[in-house]
């Protein structure tokens, strides 16, 4: 399955590759964090798959009366696993805390309590499909991980956690601006999972 995975910049150029029929072949589309919600949402139009999401530290608050809150025609993956064409696919928006009135920002601790709520879930998908993950996506990247010293641009040391515990074979996330021509910095093995930075935007292919 081609997945088509975006983060943190717009691409106008993106309008253009999908128009002209460049992802034809993609079958999902990921996003991990900051990006305008109507540039999803024509994303989404171009290509008739569905986004899942989860949202970055520059994204608003959730709220399901207020339209301009989440992208139509999108899913919000934060805090969610779900299963599309046998991927199980689960995530965890949001940040480090850097600002006090900052949006989907967390202490280390917080982000934590967040991540232990899909243990349930992993167990159970353990138990069902013989595995608990097999894509995760973040707005922050791991602790030590393609993050950065910056407080703002730390990473979370709860999906560290989440990779040693649910095992999934992909991570993407966002957050920190590597250019894409320098793949030794934007992915990284850790035991048996990919982990790929994938501002502003990749193609990854996964297999079952």
């Amino acid at each position: 399955m081609k997945i088509l995975a975006l983060s943190d910049e717009v691409v106008e150029r993106l309008y253009n590759l999908c128009t002209g029929g460049h992802f034809q072949d993609i079958e999902l589309i990921l996003g991990c964090g900051d990006l305008p919600y109507p540039y999803l949402e024509n994303i989404v139009s171009f290509l008739n798959v569905p986004l899942f999401y989860v949202p970055g530290n520059h994204d608003p608050i959730y709220n399901p009366q207020d339209v301009k809150s989440y992208v139509e025609g999108g899913s919000n993956l934060d805090l969610k696993l779900v299963r599309y064409k046998k991927f199980l696919i689960g995530g965890l928006g949001g940040s480090i805390l850097y600002r006090p009135d900052g949006t989907n920002q967390y202490t280390q601790t917080e982000s934590y309590l967040r991540a232990f709520q899909f243990l349930p879930r992993l167990m159970l998908n353990k138990m069902n499909y013989g595995r608990a993950l097999d894509i995760l996506i973040t707005h922050s990247p791991p602790y030590g991980i393609h993050d950065e010293e910056s407080q703002a641009h730390q990473g979370l040391k709860a999906i560290n956690w989440l990779l040693r515990v649910a095992k999934p074979r992909y991570h993407l996330h966002g957050h920190t601006h590597f250019q894409r021509r320098n793949l030794s910095l934007s992915e990284t093995i850790n035991g048996q999972t990919k982990i790929v930075n994938i501002f502003p935007y990749n193609i990854i292919e996964v297999v079952h």
